[in-house]
């Protein structure tokens, strides 16, 4: 009987510690990711929201794919609301993540939350609409049709994140607010995946061309989003249901995520943000 509680009592504590190993890993990977998005938003309010002060807009079309057009009414107000729209989401979504602002401050996460997701798909409403009513400058066709996917899997989230938390099914709510979370960072991770192919790439970009049309362009099109909710699914599977050994598997994996997002930040910064500000 000994004996049985013992071999009982071992595997209880490799069970905890791989599941402290998991969930270690999982926050190391999201510090790092917050970390990064404020960092962006940073860059969004004081080159984007600087230059609206200084009422110098030409500074917007140089760096951005769909900037102002003379004579666009309507799409140069969806500009000015995605570029508001997109520092909010991108400060104020990683909050909805913090334990202890869910626990001690439940009504700020409440309403935060509920700004997000409007944001969110009102942002991507606005992104359909620049994509498919002005002419597809760079990306191509193939671009505008990876772009709408996005849009559209973030509206659909959106919509499933609310009504999980309606019907207070906390759990399915949390997963599918992590899946609404990396979706609505599509554009985030668009720049930290083009930073890290330079990082591994000693400064070069194969399989980039000027007009975003390369393979690695179309890659990264449909990767920036789709890549993000493949990892999470691994971890949630391994998280929920997974062994220990799958637990450790995936726990170096979300290591190794890590230090890319690492990398990928340090040279969106060197190249499109921190030269900018």
């Amino acid at each position: 009987m000994d004996l049985i509680n013992q071999n009982t009592n071992a595997t209880n504590i490799r069970a905890l510690k791989a599941n402290k190993m998991i969930n270690t890993s999982a926050t190391f990977w999201f510090l790092v990711a917050v970390i990064g998005q404020w960092l962006f938003a940073y860059y969004i309010a004081i080159f984007y929201g600087g230059s609206a002060i200084e009422g110098d807009f030409v500074k917007w079309t140089k760096r951005m794919i769909h900037g102002f057009i003379d004579g666009d009414y309507m799409g140069n107000a969806f500009v000015l609301l995605h570029i508001l729209l997109a520092f909010i989401i991108t400060f104020g979504g990683p909050i909805q993540f913090i334990p202890m602002i869910q626990k001690r401050f439940p009504l700020l996460h409440r309403i935060n939350g509920r700004a997000y997701i409007f944001t969110a798909i009102v942002i991507s409403l606005g992104g359909l609409y620049m994509v498919w009513s002005r002419e597809a400058l760079v990306g191509g066709f193939s671009g505008q049709v990876a772009i709408s996917g996005n849009a559209i899997l973030i509206i659909v989230f959106s919509v499933i994140t609310i009504r999980t938390a309606i019907r207070k099914n906390f759990v399915a709510h949390r997963r599918w607010a992590f899946r609404t979370f990396l979706v609505v960072s599509g554009v985030w991770f668009f720049r930290i995946g083009f930073g890290l192919w330079i990082f591994l790439n000693n400064g070069s970009a194969p399989g980039s061309t000027q007009d975003l049309t390369g393979p690695f362009d179309m890659f990264l099109y449909w990767g920036d989003y789709l890549l993000p909710l493949l990892f999470l699914e691994l971890y949630l599977f391994a998280k929920e249901k997974g062994s220990m050994l799958g637990k450790y598997m995936m726990s170096v994996l979300l290591f190794i995520l890590t230090l890319l997002t690492g990398a990928g930040i340090f040279m969106a910064a060197q190249i499109f943000w921190i030269p900018n500000l």
